[in-house]
């Protein structure tokens, strides 16, 4: 299904029922992302799932139009007032997903029953941010200078991943898409993403409907620091996932069932 929004065209997929579900995916991943654990999920919601604009069947007006985490949290909020018009939903987002989310939450909380975020990667709510926005920078003029994979190479050191496990046939399926994908997410999401700050304030404000969720196997690297960054500041235990950041493709049947278990609390 299309929905139109402000200077795109989103692509979405609706299935289950009872009370809404947004899954919010990171990266490239898009709706295909859910796959292994929407039809598990809508035997208790709706599940909403959806690509973001410019990733996948999600089109954008002007393709080199500036990508903006308001806009995408926007965009989000349409889906909501699409599916449930002025009522909450819970929402499940990761990765640059999850940033999304959070504006969405601050920005309207009354449309968030529950957000369960997966290790957004706000790294400017960090000591050290200086650090990560060098190497942001470092990733831009890598990637015009020298390409794409010299880019990818510097972005995964830089966020300290260790390579994880073979990823299963569906995810290894997807693979042309997430490289078709890669250039505009490392080109235009990383730079405006990653230097996105949260408004602490009003995260406290909304933080009784906020569950911080790290992997497992993320203890140290980028993504799961700005989470113990943020749980700490918020007072907050988080909630570990099995693997680590792409923990949901990797190990998808214990991810999902440790989500359930997280937007029934």
């Amino acid at each position: 299904m299309k929905l139109h929004v402000n200077g795109a065209t989103l692509h979405y997929e609706v299935r289950g029922q009872g009370p809404l579900l947004l899954l919010i995916p990171g990266g490239t991943g898009g709706a295909a992302a859910f796959d292994a654990i929407a039809d598990s999920l809508a035997a208790d919601y709706t599940v909403a799932t959806y690509d973001p604009r410019g990733i996948s069947r999600s089109t954008l007006d002007d393709p080199e139009a500036e990508q903006r985490v308001a806009e995408h949290a926007d965009d989000a909020l349409q889906l909501l007032e699409l599916l449930h018009p002025g009522g909450p939903a819970r929402v499940f987002a990761s990765s640059s997903g999850a940033i999304a989310a959070l504006h969405l939450l601050t920005t309207h909380p009354e449309r968030v029953e529950l957000l369960v975020a997966h290790e957004p990667p706000v790294v400017e709510v960090l000591p050290d941010a200086a650090e990560h926005r060098a190497l942001i920078a470092r990733v831009q003029d890598t990637l015009r200078a020298e390409g794409l994979m010299p880019a990818m190479a510097e972005f995964a050191a830089g966020l300290g991943g260790n390579g994880e496990a073979r990823l299963p046939p569906q995810a290894a399926a997807r693979a042309e898409q997430t490289m078709t994908d890669l250039p505009y997410f490392v080109g235009r999401i990383v730079p405006s993403f990653m230097s996105y700050t949260p408004d602490l304030r009003r995260l406290e404000e909304s933080s009784d409907r906020l569950v911080l969720a790290g992997g497992q196997d993320s203890h140290g690297e980028l993504p799961y620091r700005a989470v113990a960054f943020l749980a700490e500041r918020l007072g907050k235990p988080i909630a570990h996932f099995p693997g680590g950041h792409v923990g949901l493709t990797t190990h998808p049947a214990e991810f999902g069932d440790t989500l359930r278990k997280a937007l029934h609390q």
